[in-house]
């Protein structure tokens, strides 16, 4: 894949630095991690929820961490004693991971339970009322008033 260079964007642009390092960093070979499996689904207008295929991880094996927009999984297998037992055939994976998310401004995690060898995590986005689109009322027209002079006097006249 071929690097796209950025740097006379930065120039002439304010604020967007996150942007174009989140565009840096697609298509980097790490990103190419394919373990454990999850799905991201939408549950409701502001509601998502995220949904990684764990099986064999118990509840202290798996961290999850939200710092800087970034929602990070891990699990780590605690060590198994020497001697309890010889697998023949070892199909369920006990390496450990690290899962990152990019998440959203005002995105929040709400909630994590883990049922089944499937880790849920609920997301929230909470926009802020500033920051929500709002009506803003159309005014009529006012009424306009004409000053005609007559003579000396000056009167008002009131036009539709």
């Amino acid at each position: 894949m071929r690097h796209v260079d950025f740097s006379p964007l930065y120039r002439s642009t304010v604020g967007f630095d996150r942007l174009f390092n989140m565009l840096d960093g697609i298509g980097q070979p790490e990103q190419a991690q394919t373990y454990p499996p999850y799905n991201i689904e939408r549950t409701g207008e502001n509601t998502y929820r995220i949904t990684m295929a764990v099986a064999g991880f118990d509840e202290a094996e798996l961290s999850i961490e939200a710092r800087a927009h970034v929602l990070t999984v891990k699990g780590e297998k605690a060590e198994e004693t020497a001697g309890e037992s010889e697998y023949l055939y070892r199909g369920i994976a006990k390496r450990a991971f690290e899962r990152r998310f990019q998440l959203a401004d005002h995105v929040e995690v709400k909630a994590a339970s883990l049922k089944n060898g499937l880790l849920h995590i609920d997301l929230l986005r909470n926009i802020p009322e500033a920051m929500k689109p709002r009506r803003i009322a159309i005014a009529a027209e006012p009424v306009e008033t004409t000053k005609a002079i007559e003579g000396d006097v000056v009167s008002e006249q009131i036009t539709h």
